[in-house]
């Protein structure tokens, strides 16, 4: 095995410690297949985490072995790659690494870092999120297919509300749809607008897409993740490689190729080509900051005219004011 090998990247020189280290041992992928991936799609990777408090979702063995996330930079990070304090639900803080150029994303991968998951703010401002993210996660007896309508059906939703949204693929069987936002809503705003552009695509498409927080209640469905926005809640970043043994990754699409293309289309091996051929198809976000306004106006009126306030929080989030009972309904049945 091989000592070690040296990357250029701008002005940076990245050492790849044991480069062939097997990280994905179906296909013999190695840590310095991880680098040059990362190499090859710098750019577009680097526009989903520039500036953005990132946790590192680390295999330093490869898929095999443990992983683990590491929210907290750790003590050896570069003095080039700057931080941010973000606050946690429970009321801890942490100081989290904020990628702000290639290297850095080579330097995480030397670490083991397959896949980064941005917080959905820039270090600048931690309270205000600039992205609105929606996760269309298929749930048992559904599949990448059921996704695909559902986001169809999400794009017309965002329309009618003046939004737009730009798709990916999660890397697994799911789909995300993210929507630059200006920085002027608190995360609880932010996943008010979400829950009410859910319960919206649920109204259209009843026998298809769910809102229901509880498993036991989703279905064969398609689950809107509305608890993507709460806070310290986090989606795997554009490009991002995903810890199965084929080596997907996370893809950006066009909308027009949402019936054609296939997760598996875009792994660690093939997504370079693409990005060579297309470059990043989401590389125009940064142009808009769309107002929320018309979101949360239909919140408004869901709560108004239907009854429908907040809805359950995950379990490590301090009780929220207008929050229902985090009771799982079968249990809240057998209750006295």
């Amino acid at each position: 095995m091989a000592e070690a090998v040296e990357l250029r990247i701008g002005e940076r020189t990245v050492r790849i410690t044991h480069p062939d280290k097997v990280y994905f041992p179906e296909r013999n992928l190695t840590k310095l297949d991880l680098a040059h991936y990362y190499l090859a799609v710098g750019e577009g990777a680097l526009r989903a985490l520039r500036d953005r408090p990132t946790t590192l979702q680390r295999f330093p063995e490869g898929i095999a072995g443990e992983s683990f996330f590491q929210k907290r930079a750790p003590k050896d990070l570069p003095d080039w790659t700057p931080t941010a304090r973000i606050a946690f639900p429970s009321g801890r803080f942490a100081d989290e690494t904020c990628p702000t150029e290639v290297g850095a994303l080579l330097w995480a991968a030397n670490r083991g870092c397959l896949t980064f998951h941005p917080w959905p703010v820039r270090r600048a401002d931690t309270d205000h999120p600039d992205e609105l993210r929606i996760d269309l996660d298929p749930q048992p007896g559904t599949d990448y297919a059921d996704a695909v309508r559902a986001a169809h059906e999400l794009r017309e939703v965002l329309d009618g509300i003046g939004l737009r949204g730009w798709p990916k693929t999660s890397g697994g069987r799911g789909m995300h749809v993210f929507i630059p936002i200006a920085p002027r809503w608190t995360f609880t705003q932010v996943r008010r607008a979400t829950i009410a552009i859910a319960r919206e695509l649920e109204r259209r498409m009843p026998e298809r897409v769910t809102t229901a927080w509880w498993k036991e209640e989703r279905g064969e469905k398609i689950f809107v993740d509305y608890n993507q926005m709460a806070r310290d809640r986090t989606i795997a970043s554009a490009y991002s490689v995903r810890p199965f043994p084929h080596a997907p990754v996370s893809a950006p699409l066009r909308w027009e190729e949402l019936d054609s293309a296939v997760p598996n289309d875009f792994d660690l091996v093939s997504m370079p080509a693409r990005y060579a051929e297309v470059g990043d198809l989401h590389a125009d976000m940064d142009d808009h900051a769309f107002d929320i306004t018309p979101a949360l106006d239909l919140a408004d009126r869901d709560e108004r005219d239907h009854g429908a306030g907040d809805l359950p929080y995950p379990p490590e989030h301090p009780k929220m004011a207008g929050e229902p009972k985090r009771v799982q309904p079968s249990r809240a049945k057998q209750s006295p």
